[in-house]
């Protein structure tokens, strides 16, 4: 979403006082006109309800609730409803949550990022998480602290490691997307008739650049082949609306080769609504914030606001996000570019999703209208925090020196500038008010450590005045154990910030080599996203390294407990890391994956030069992975006999094979561990991927000596590879399934007969312009 310069907290404040507090409708006591309105009628169907209301409404109430600020109607005893409500790893900062400045609905439980949540490769954690993140943002709701919407998750393919919005993400790997995406959506949505809380999953289509190149991402024009829009930068998207119902999509701020996305009837209307069939429950498109002011002021798109908001509604957009007031939806109805059908249509989606998440009804008609500040931050949820972190963190490099073995004699040094909870940088983006904040610091003095602390640089160069080193040094010689916390915090990677520089800043990488220099057992702890950590893995003294993204409001507390073992580190990278050369290889505006002359290749299905690839990640003890004894065991299926044996409505979803594995430990410690298993194989079209993820599974608890049995069940899609045209399809060939990174074992299969089409998806028209039918709108 797009900020003005004031911190969200003064938007949610100023929220408040243009909008007011969030109530519901009364139907029992309000107006004649709303109570004997068919709204209120639980026994009509949430179409029918909403047809009901939005026929009652004038056409100046209309065109009032088509922004995110709604007015509401107040003759009809409807109040006004903020759309904008955040909550991306918690309840967070937006406008229309209301934190209180203290006592009940003061502050909401921070989970860890979901960068760092995806890496435990746990979708049973993921709907957990997202269970209790519904709970608290319904505790919200229900008391006026916020609306029943929700606009997370962030579900774009993480590609470039210069995003500065990577760390909202799931990772760079569409299949891992799509399984964050089912769990997380039916943890937040729910599963009772009503709606817990609305989705929005965000950001549709092909949106990962914010600022490079002297390229702003309100001006971008993402130039995508249909291979790669169908294979990559879609399948998350096809998740939440085909599969998994979500309520509602936030269109992005970009153009997709030529029309701006929210304007772009064959995104949102052919391929969204009519072949995705996201139809059945009249769900609701959201714009992002001021991406309709930017068809006329970057994309050039249109000329006037007027044209701008009648062309983003009649292209499928329903709700208008704006930051301040500056969409000209009465100048459209004025001058006759937007009809009234158009109007009811968006409104009667919009508020079909409020009917559904019980906005209109009796408060004892759903369990969630029970949910309150008991319910926020609860032990039960703190501790869900902190393995929110914990069972994601990466262990990159170990000489032996962890897990830690301490007493209260040892003398720990805590250096970097997020080892103490005066700075918030462990939070990450979109955050919320935690009750507390426990970084490694305040996690060492409650474990009873001795700690000696000193802070450190962020960005800053070698050039810049020096006033860290001294006293880290001195820290260090002071202890037994160095521990530097450093990384990126929001400062170099955010919204409206991407990386021009993946290598480790300066200032960061000078200390790291001097606290190496002593000799001590040291171990480097990153926050945020990937840096190059080459002359980390390569340096002898380093002892140890561990990844631990954005760890959320106890993030102190998991990275000691995966120090000292209480936690077994089993988190895999959800992201390649790149060597710091990459940046200048290919452009951050270049959207092809599949390698070229001016394209190194993107992601680990097409680069092969990673300092650490996706999916790495050491343990404290050994496993050895291997297929059971009738994996396979190389036979031959044929193709047509498969897709004849399936029932299913989407052939992609059809089964094809469920792969039993042995995960045994070798080692001395009790540890989790993540089973992936990636296909890869000659067939399909040239250039073909790497390998690509087909299944994972995480085990938990395997005990030394123990063998432990999981199951991986694949799909027909699983297999099938995308052509030129974006169409689905299964190949026939010689199939190897690779069981971990890198490979411990390999299982073969071969595909036999015609190849056989599991999607045919729609093209987009030759003009997307003229395609659109936005001749009259535009220049």
């Amino acid at each position: 979403m797009k900020h003005t310069g004031r911190p969200l907290v003064c938007l949610s404040l100023l929220s408040t006082c243009v909008l007011g507090r969030m109530a519901f409708p009364d139907c029992v006591g309000g107006p004649e006109v709303l109570t004997t309105n068919l709204v209120c009628d639980t026994t009509a169907t949430p179409a029918e309800r909403a047809a009901a209301l939005i026929s009652a409404w004038n056409i100046t109430e209309k065109l009032a609730n088509l922004v995110d600020k709604s007015l509401g109607a107040p003759r009809l005893g409807l109040g006004a409803y903020d759309w904008w409500n955040e909550a991306l790893h918690g309840v967070g900062f937006s406008p229309g949550v209301v934190f209180a400045p203290s006592g009940e609905f003061s502050h909401a439980t921070s989970f860890a990022s979901p960068i760092l949540l995806s890496a435990a490769f746990d979708d049973d954690l993921v709907h957990a998480v997202a269970d209790v993140i519904s709970n608290e943002a319904r505790a919200y709701s229900n008391f006026g602290h916020a609306g029943l919407d929700y606009w997370t998750p962030n579900i774009n393919p993480f590609k470039d490691p210069r995003w500065g919005r990577g760390s909202e993400t799931p990772g760079e790997d569409p299949f891992r997307i799509k399984g964050y995406v089912k769990a997380l959506i039916d943890g937040l949505q729910g599963t009772e008739d009503v709606t817990k809380v609305i989705a929005t999953c965000k950001h549709y289509a092909a949106y990962d650049l914010e600022y490079w190149g002297g390229v702003k991402r309100y001006e971008f024009d993402a130039i995508v082949g249909m291979q790669d829009l169908v294979e990559y930068y879609l399948p998350p998207f096809q998740q939440c609306a085909r599969d998994s119902k979500v309520k509602s999509i936030m269109c992005s701020y970009n153009s997709v080769n030529g029309t701006p996305a929210c304007a772009s009837t064959y995104l949102m209307e052919t391929v969204l609504r009519d072949f995705w069939e996201w139809e059945d429950e009249n769900q609701y498109i959201t714009s992002d914030c001021n991406a309709i002011l930017n068809f006329h002021e970057d994309h050039n798109y249109t000329t006037t606001a007027a044209q701008s908001a009648a062309i983003s509604l009649i292209s499928g957009t329903d709700s208008i996000c704006e930051v301040g007031t500056n969409t000209d939806i009465i100048g459209a109805w004025e001058q006759e570019l937007l009809p009234e059908e158009v109007i009811d249509l968006a409104l009667r989606r919009m508020y079909e999703g409020l009917i559904r998440a019980g906005y209109f009804d009796p408060a004892d008609s759903t369990p969630y209208r029970s949910l309150s500040w008991q319910d926020v931050n609860t032990p039960e949820a703190q501790a869900l925090a902190v393995r929110s972190a914990a069972e994601g963190i990466v262990l990159k490099k170990n000489d032996g020196l962890l897990p830690l073995k301490v007493d209260n004699a040892t003398s720990i040094a805590l250096i970097g500038f997020w080892a103490d909870a005066t700075n918030l940088a462990m939070l990450g983006g979109y955050a919320g008010v935690p009750s507390y904040l426990q970084a490694p610091l305040q996690a060492a003095q409650k474990f009873g450590y001795q700690t000696t602390y000193a802070t450190g640089p962020v960005k800053q160069t070698t050039s810049d005045p020096d006033t860290w080193t001294e006293a880290a040094l001195s820290a260090a010689n002071e202890s037994d154990i160095v521990i530097y916390f450093g990384g990126n915090d929001m400062t170099i990677e955010a919204e409206e910030l991407d990386r021009f520089s993946i290598a480790w800043p300066a200032a960061q990488l000078a200390l790291i080599e001097k606290l190496s220099a002593l000799g001590k057992p040291f171990i480097v702890v990153e926050l945020g996203d990937q840096n190059d950590d080459t002359p980390l893995l390569s340096d002898d003294n380093v002892s140890a390294i561990l990844w631990a993204g954005f760890p959320g409001q106890d993030g102190g507390t998991a990275v000691f407990d995966v120090l000292t073992g209480k936690t077994a580190p089993a988190g895999r990278l959800p992201t390649t890391l790149y060597p710091a050369e990459y940046v200048d290889q290919v452009p951050m505006t270049d959207m092809s994956l599949r390698p070229s002359e001016t394209n190194p290749g993107r992601t680990y299905k097409w680069y092969d030069k990673a300092v650490l690839p996706y999916g790495f990640g050491l343990h404290y003890t050994t496993f050895e992975p291997s297929f059971g004894p009738d994996a396979f065991a190389g036979k031959t299926y044929d193709i047509a006999e498969l897709l004849g044996a399936c029932d299913e409505k989407y052939l992609d979803l059809c089964p094809f094979e469920t792969v039993r594995i042995s995960v045994q430990n070798t080692g001395n410690a009790t540890s989790d561990f993540v089973a992936l298993a990636f296909l890869s194989g000659e067939y399909g079209p040239t250039p073909r991927p790497i390998k690509e993820l087909a299944a994972y599974t995480r085990v938990r608890e395997v005990r030394p000596g123990e063998a432990r049995e999981a199951r991986l069940r694949l799909k027909l899609g699983d297999l099938a590879r995308v052509d030129a045209r974006g169409n689905t399809v299964l190949y026939p060939g010689a199939y190897s399934l690779l069981l971990d990174v890198p490979t411990r074992a390999t299982a073969g299969f071969e595909l036999a007969g015609e190849e056989a089409l599991l999607v045919e998806f729609p093209q987009p028209p030759p003009d997307l312009g003229e395609g659109n039918g936005h001749g009259k709108y535009t220049p």
